[in-house]
């Protein structure tokens, strides 16, 4: 085949060993599966680490973005209104701030750090509580009655 006698210049096949995922600096395996432990790295290279107050500051911002990310989510200007350039730039604005909010949280909770998910689900929470649910809400204005479902 056009002088090539049999020789293939392909890269061997990888080993499994390969494939597994080892941290950079500290030649450990990360961890797939939930741990818990304020020594671990989320979404950036030696982030926490192993200092005690960091970890406390990732749990705090996980906490925040998630809750600000659940608010973003059911913003007044993500509702229909009128069509308008202006209006639908601050949707456009507005849902991509959710959208990056949410991916990072989502990479952070992939950490497989307890701690971390638990701040995520604690926050999000909290961001329903405040934004979503019916216990900020005014209903007194509500002439009728609505029958409500049990789920």
């Amino acid at each position: 085949m056009n002088g090539m006698k049999g020789s293939s210049t392909a890269a061997p096949a990888p080993s499994p060993s390969s494939f597994l995922h080892r941290r950079r600096h500290h030649g450990e395996m990360m961890h797939m599966t939930f741990f818990w432990g304020t020594h671990t790295e989320v979404l950036f290279d030696g982030w926490p680490g192993t200092n005690l107050k960091m970890y406390w500051v990732c749990l705090a911002v996980i906490f925040v973005a998630s809750a600000v990310s659940e608010g973003l989510s059911r913003c007044r200007c993500m509702q229909a209104g009128p069509a308008s350039i202006a209006g639908g730039l601050v949707q456009t604005a507005v849902y991509t701030a959710r959208a990056g909010l949410s991916y990072l949280v989502m990479l952070a909770v992939m950490s497989f750090n307890g701690g971390v998910f638990l701040a995520a689900m604690a926050g999000f929470g909290l961001g329903f509580l405040i934004f979503g649910s019916r216990v900020f809400k005014d209903t007194s204005n509500n002439n009728h009655t609505e029958v409500q479902s049990h789920c």
